[in-house]
């Protein structure tokens, strides 16, 4: 009987493993043909890049949206809609003439891709005792942790050999085992409440009251500010890479997996780290160290010191440490909260994913042919997050559990 209740929960912690996956599988498995998708549409590489860009307003506010109806129409409904919409859309970018075509297309993507990110969270409170949740976070991590690093890389060789459209027919025949995983092997694990409002007056009302909490509205800030830092590396680093360095498709996917396995190393570390020290204390050093790395990154590309291995290291020792502030500063985010912890990481969530959609689209906006556009736009992402945490550091009144700090970790990757 125990060995049947071990193995149904492996098959969940790896179906909700593959529901979180769907944003790295999404986002960095078509970062290595941008400059064959510039060619095949015609376009150049900072318009493919506003395709990212889109992809992270969808799930911004595909957070918003799902977070409710996940409440009113329990958890299964919701997730047919929102993966139909995703094979839908990916049918769409696959056979696109146009970038405009592709940016719009990666938009409904990641809204209906956005409810296999939101749902895997509730349903981990649902389906596991609280005394497990820890280990359940962790172990959807090593499950979620796989995908930034061979994403890439298999979106390098499947451009390399068949061209940037296969890779969205992968990710359709992916979405669709995720289906048929769902339909078959996941329970419905909270019934509809035909009670919870849908009206936009009560929902605002209750985002209203959490992001008045002090202590929520300095670390999602800080956090989200930070944390930008990622996405316009993610956005920029194609061109960096690939046309600034010349490497190949299948080089690049090498390069964002090796960094990619930083980040995750370091998020690891971090667990250890809170075994002796406070979240907030982790969150303060560790800004002060990509400061550094930050402004070594703008100094190296203003003097025009091209050097493809030193860019690599800054770069991976910068994301390094969004390992440290990220998870740690939405725990602290989220900590004032228990009642409506889902409303609050809903709200956070949007947050984050809109100030990084913002500060991706300017790397392709302040494109001049150089790496300072997406170096300079990191290092202004982690200076104003400093500024910020100096200035709300005080506030903080609820402590983070480990719990929570893991939680976000996986969340982390999810947009990894």
């Amino acid at each position: 009987m125990n060995k049947n209740k071990s193995q149904k929960q492996i098959y969940l912690i790896l179906i909700l493993g593959l529901l979180t996956a769907i944003g790295p599988l999404s986002i960095d498995m078509y970062l290595p043909a941008f400059p064959d998708i510039a060619k095949g549409l015609n376009t150049s590489v900072s318009s493919v890049m506003l395709s990212l860009s889109s992809f992270f307003i969808g799930i911004s506010v595909g957070q918003l949206i799902y977070g409710p109806l996940l409440e009113r129409f329990g958890r299964k409904k919701p997730l047919y809609f929102g993966l139909i919409i995703y094979a839908f859309a990916a049918i769409g970018c696959a056979t696109t003439m146009s970038v405009n075509g592709l940016i719009l297309f990666r938009l409904f993507q990641a809204l209906g891709g956005c409810v296999g990110m939101v749902a895997s969270r509730a349903m981990v409170r649902d389906l596991f005792e609280v005394k497990d949740n820890a280990k359940v976070f962790s172990t959807l991590m090593l499950v979620v942790a796989v995908s930034p690093i061979i994403a890439p890389t298999l979106g390098g060789y499947i451009t390399a050999y068949l061209g940037w459209r296969y890779i969205f027919g992968m990710l359709i025949i992916i979405i669709t085992i995720i289906l048929i995983a769902v339909y078959f092997l996941l329970p419905e694990s909270k019934k509809p409440d035909p009670n919870f409002s849908l009206r936009p007056t009560s929902i605002a009302k209750s985002y209203l009251a959490i992001i008045k909490n002090p202590q929520f509205a300095i670390y999602t800030f800080t956090g989200a500010v930070a944390y930008a830092g990622l996405y316009s590396y993610i956005s920029g680093s194609p061109y960096v890479f690939m046309v600034i360095y010349g490497v190949s498709e299948k080089y690049y996917g090498w390069i964002f997996a090796v960094i990619a396995g930083g980040l995750i190393s370091a998020s690891q570390l971090n667990n250890i780290l809170l075994k002796k020290y406070r979240s907030e204390q982790i969150v303060k050093a560790a800004l002060l160290f990509q400061n550094s790395f930050g402004i070594l990154l703008v100094t190296t590309s203003i003097l025009g010191t091209h050097n493809l291995y030193l860019t690599i290291l800054l770069i991976l020792l910068f994301l390094c440490c969004q390992g440290f502030i990220f998870p740690n500063a939405s725990a602290l985010s989220m900590a004032p909260f228990s009642q409506n912890a889902g409303t609050a990481s809903a709200l956070m969530g949007f947050i984050q994913m809109s100030v990084g959609a913002i500060l991706s689209a300017m790397v392709s906006i302040l494109q001049n042919g150089t790496e300072l556009p997406m170096t300079g736009v990191m290092a202004t992402c982690s200076i104003s997050a400093s500024l910020l945490y100096a200035i709300g550091k005080k506030r903080v009144t609820n402590k983070a559990s480990k719990i929570l700090v893991e939680e976000e970790e996986v969340e982390m990757i999810n947009t990894l």
